[in-house]
Order: structure tokens, then sequence, then C-alpha cells
């Protein structure tokens, strides 16, 4: 798992200054343990903070800025802007200090991803999800603004994403802080002012701000997350900031047509070129959010929504015989919806059951028995799954447990719901390939790579976890000939998991030739 504060290299361009490396020193009442990156003002540590035995961030100018004031300036005035902001969904400021002409902050340590990455791991990201973090970081947003405060750098790599669904809000180093915080203009410090590729127009033409130049920020990033690419491109910052200034974004629709209409009427809302378009407020950006969320889920908000992680696929030992007993005690115990619809998602199932046991089960709906003991199905299988209201709350059930028993069961209640079926299949897909079920694997990712002909994702998706499990079974042949159809399209697989086996395998591949 990636740690959320592991800051972005320098831009192109910008020097990238080499410092010298101060794991294992201490820092007043800190332990540093390990550097976790860089950015073009500070370098951040894992510590352990000695007094309260708890993990925390160190960010630490770098030293050949720790003699200009305006840089230690803009360190503190980070603190101070994150600092005033007590808040679940921000980043929280423990302590500004300088020890040994050190200057540092010493702050919360959120382990994750940032946004960034969780986008780059969970192409084409499901509503619940998407939704949970849009409105963690627009409450986030409203808080600043309720201190008359403006981040200036909203973007993925600002926006923190826990192993359990917290979101939260990094980085004020640029914030723009109420008069009453210091009368110094830290605006020309030499490094860019916020990031070209999520500018908003006033920012660009180095207008006054407010809290509206924050949404506008934030409609870029949301925009990005469900098209996959920010609204705007080019060689150049230049070319960027007038494309701000001066283009609509393409519909957000071209990209995901999937998408409710009130979603993308949002994002667009967001990225209105005169603020007094946008939202104008983050209340009333909420007050949108949780009607959608109504009138698309059924529901209010989430306490928590889990499966904010692709799984894993490290080898885990495996016991197919007990994995068979969870899946025959699932189709016997869950009640099955008799429609056309669940007929084509059982389909893999039934593959799967076949595959499991060397010979075909019969169609679920049948009254045949059971290939395995009913009495080591009661001590194995562990309950039944049982039906949710909304198929959002299903896929709460689920992903809190990951199971097989959980998303087979989501698939069988609501085949209906197509964006949730496919996603509870590539759930399953990951599920066997980490615990090592390579046969399951196989057929699951046959059928995920065949499943919609114009989701090129997906059967790329499936195709590489065909590919996987081919290998690591040492059907060679099948390997090499599928390896081959897919290598002109790995550059569509957006799962991170599945390319780095993938290129681990065919490192291993070319090894042993040349041996």
């Amino acid at each position: 798992m990636s740690d959320l504060n592991e800051h972005e290299p320098s831009p192109p361009g910008e020097p990238q200054t080499q410092c010298r490396d101060m794991s294992g020193r201490r820092l007043g009442g800190y332990q540093l343990l390990r550097r976790l990156g860089q950015g073009a003002m500070a370098e951040v540590y894992l510590a352990e903070q000695s007094s309260l035995k708890r993990l925390v961030a160190i960010k630490i100018l770098k030293p050949d800025l720790a003699h200009d004031e305006t840089y230690r300036k803009r360190l503190q005035r980070e603190a101070e802007a994150a600092a005033s902001l007590i808040h679940a969904n921000i980043v929280q400021i423990h302590e500004v200090g300088c020890f040994e002409d050190v200057d540092f902050i010493a702050q919360e340590y959120v382990e994750g991803q940032n946004l960034r990455q969780w986008i780059a791991g969970n192409p084409k990201p499901d509503l619940p999800h998407a939704l949970s973090i849009i409105r963690q970081v627009a409450a986030a947003l409203n808080k600043a603004a309720e201190h008359n405060i403006v981040h200036r750098d909203i973007k993925p790599e600002n926006i923190l994403v826990t192993n359990s669904g917290e979101v939260k809000v990094a980085d004020f180093g640029l914030a723009r802080l109420p008069r009453h915080y210091d009368g110094v203009d830290l605006t020309q410090v030499g490094i860019t002012l916020g990031t070209p590729l999520y500018m908003s127009p006033e920012q660009v033409e180095g207008k006054t701000l407010d809290p509206r130049s924050d949404i506008y920020s934030f409609g870029v990033t949301c925009y990005q997350m469900f098209a996959g690419r920010p609204p705007f491109g080019g060689q150049t910052s230049l070319s960027v900031a007038v494309q701000h200034l001066k283009k609509d974004p393409p519909p957000l629709q071209e990209f995901r047509d999937d998408l409710p209409s009130e979603l993308c009427r949002i994002v667009h809302r967001m990225l209105a070129k005169n603020p007094k378009d946008r939202y104008q407020s983050s209340r009333q950006l909420l007050k949108d959010l949780r009607k959608l969320q109504t009138e698309e889920l059924g529901d209010s908000w989430p306490e928590n929504l889990p499966g904010w992680t692709a799984s894993g696929l490290e080898s885990m030992p495996h016991e197919p015989v007990r994995a068979t007993q969870r899946i025959q005690a699932l189709m016997d115990t869950a009640e099955m919806p008799a429609s056309r619809d669940y007929k084509r998602a059982a389909l893999p199932v039934a593959l799967l059951l076949a595959t499991s046991v060397g010979a075909l089960i019969a169609w679920p709906f049948t009254t045949q028995e059971p290939l395995i003991d009913k009495s080591q199905i009661a001590r194995d299988a562990g309950p039944p799954v049982e039906r949710e209201k909304t198929v959002l709350l299903q896929w709460i059930a689920a992903t809190k447990s990951d199971t097989e028993n959980a998303w087979l069961a989501l698939i069988k209640y609501y085949p209906q719901k197509k964006n949730y079926v496919r996603r509870a299949y590539q759930q399953l897909a990951r599920l066997y390939l980490r615990e090592g079920d390579d046969v399951r694997a196989l057929e699951i990712c046959h059928y995920l790579a065949t499943f919609d002909p114009d989701d090129k994702e997906l059967q790329v998706f499936g195709l590489a976890g065909e590919c996987i499990a081919l290998a690591r079974l040492k059907r060679t042949d099948e390997f090499k000939a599928l390896y081959k159809s897919l290598k002109p399209n790995l550059g569509s697989l957006k799962d991170e998991q599945l390319s780095n086996e993938l290129s681990a395998i065919t490192k291993r591949s070319k090894r042993e030739r040349k041996s």
C-alpha cells in the first residue's frame, strides 16, 4: 500500500534537489523512521512521536531553502492554515517547530493512496464510491471557507484516500489566509502557485480568489475521476491555462454515458468559467450531492463504505475443498431471482462450480444433490448472505467481508444493476487470484473478457487475469498466445496490481529463456 503523505517529484524543468536522507535521526521529540518522498519545497518522513508512541508525518524544509525567510514563512503559513481547521476530512497538524536549525511540521500520518493513485487503480469508479469522495472533499472545503481560507491547490495529489474510505485534504502550503494571520505576500515564492491542470480561470488571470476557485479546481478533479483524464491538456502550462480561460470542457457523458445526467450537471456547474455561475459555496454543492444520492441510491449517506483498495494478488494458502463448500452453501441458502438478467449473471457462477469439482454441476435452479456433505457446509461455510434493502447496502456488506459468498450474493440479488455486477465479478477475480485459486480465476476472467464487447477496459482486465492464471497453471503455450493478443492493448489496463504481476511474469519468462 502506498503512503498517502508521499509527495510528487518536482515538475519537469525544475531542479530536483538531492537531500541527505535523515532517516534514523531524532528531531526533537520525533524519531525519523524513513523518507516517504519529497516535493519542490520539503521532504516528508515517517516518524514516531516518542511521547505518545504514534506514527506521524514530518515535513522538513529542504536544507537549501532553510535560510530563506520567505520559505520559512510559507512553511509556517501552511501549518497555521491547516491547524485552524479541525475537521475529519482535513489532515491535522500536530506541531510546527525548529530543532537544530531544521524547520519542520509534524502532521497526521495517513496510510493509503492519494486520489491520483486511486483513480489509476479504479477506472470508471462506481457512483457510491465516487459520491463518497466528492462529499468528503466538499465538506473539507466548506470548513475551510467558513474560516475564510482558500486552498488554491486542490488536485488529486492533495486528496488522500485511507484504507477505510476516509478522505482527507492535505497540503495547505499555497492557502490564502485571512489578513490577520500576516501581512506578507507569499505568492511569488518561486514555485508555481497552484497547478495549471487544475487552476480556476480567475487564478490563471491572477485575480483575487475566494472559495469558488477551490470549487472549480475540485470540479476539474471530479471530471478526471470520472473521465479518466482532466478536461484540458496540452504540451505547455500556457496552453492549458488558455483553455481554462476560453474553452468549454467536453461533455462528461461522452466519456461515461452510464453516469446520471444530474451528476454530469453538477460537475459541469463546478467548472463554470464565471464564478457567479458555479456553486456559490460548498454547502450548496453538498445539498445537490445529497439529493443525487437519495434519487439514485435510495438511502442517506452511509457511515462507512469499505472496499476502497483493490484486493492484492499475493499468493495465499489455498483450500479448494473449503472454497467449493462456501460456493455450494451460498447456492443452497440464497434466494434466487428468476429473471432473464439473473440467468446471464449466473452463467459464470455455474462455470466456476463446474471447474471447481472437475465436472459440470447442474444449473442453480435444479434440485440436484450437492457434491459435498451438508454437515460440512453448515460447519465451514459461515452464515448465509442475506439480501439487503438496496444494492448499495449489498455492496457495502460485500466490501466489508470481501468473501466469495458476499460477491456472489450481490450478483444474484441485483443482476439488473450491471455496473455493480461488473465490479463484483472483478472483485471475485481479484479474490481468486489473491487466494491462488487459479482455475476459478481463469474461468471468471475469461467471462469478463467477453462480458461487454464495447467495454475495452473490462476486456483488457479479463485478458490480463486470464494470462496470469495461465502462467501460474504453467499452461505456457496458451499464456504466450493470449499475451501476444493482449500486448497491443496493455495501455488500457488500469489495474496496477494486475499490470505489475504481468510485468513480473514476462520478466521471469525472459530470464528463463536466456538461462
